[in-house]
């Protein structure tokens, strides 16, 4: 990948996700029109985001507006049938079986949890988390450019606290992580560091810290 699809990857990523604004978005609407190509990172990235608002809750409607909607449906006379239970026993066991499989197969949602700025304040990274916060995925909106001897190492900085280190991450694409022993509460903060190449050899933060957000 040359330094323009690199540049074109990126972007793409922040148009998705909606942090490319302003006069650079517009330029970049109007070059979906005519590039095929760029319009097929969009989409790309625009289903890797796309599960990311799973973990909101549904809100039930006040009770009048259900009332509106009743009022509002045409009156229909009941439809008697024999034994109408038996077909709805039959169709909830099947949809009961269903429901137990699809919670046992399915991933956990993953939503974000926080955007990782460089000293410029520029979105580069997206943190998605379970609802228990365990396990993340930690996405590169642009890659970050590194030499076979670094790494990049992910931590948890709880307030007034030392960082603790979560795992290293790929510079490229999405990394999975696990946290163990760990809560993330909502005043911490996410920080990337650049290391040796495995990591910090002191189990704290020892090269520059290069992007961070807090929760």
């Amino acid at each position: 990948m040359n330094e323009n699809e690199k540049r074109d990857e990126a972007l793409a990523a922040e148009y998705a996700l909606g942090t490319l604004r302003g006069a650079a978005r517009l330029r970049f609407q109007k070059r979906l029109i005519h590039d095929p190509g760029l319009a097929k990172r969009v989409a790309r990235w625009e289903s890797l985001f796309s599960t990311l608002d799973n973990h909101l809750a549904p809100v039930p409607p006040p009770e009048a507006v259900w009332k509106k909607i009743e009022l509002s449906l045409p009156a229909q006379a009941p439809v008697r049938t024999r034994k109408p239970y038996l077909g709805w026993l039959t169709a909830a066991a099947i949809a009961a079986l269903s429901v137990v499989t699809w919670v046992a197969t399915r991933e956990p949602a993953l939503a974000p949890l926080v955007v990782l700025n460089d000293a410029q304040q520029h979105g580069q990274w997206v943190v998605s988390a379970d609802a228990d916060r365990q396990r993340l995925n930690v996405t590169p909106l642009r890659p970050a450019a590194l030499s076979a001897s670094q790494s990049l190492e992910l931590w948890l900085i709880p307030s007034g606290q030392a960082p603790v280190s979560l795992g290293l991450v790929d510079n490229q694409t999405p990394t999975r992580l696990t946290v163990k022993n760990e809560t993330i509460n909502a005043d911490a903060v996410i920080a990337i560091s650049l290391e040796p190449k495995g990591g910090s050899p002191t189990g704290q933060p020892t090269g520059p810290v290069l992007f961070s957000g807090k929760i």
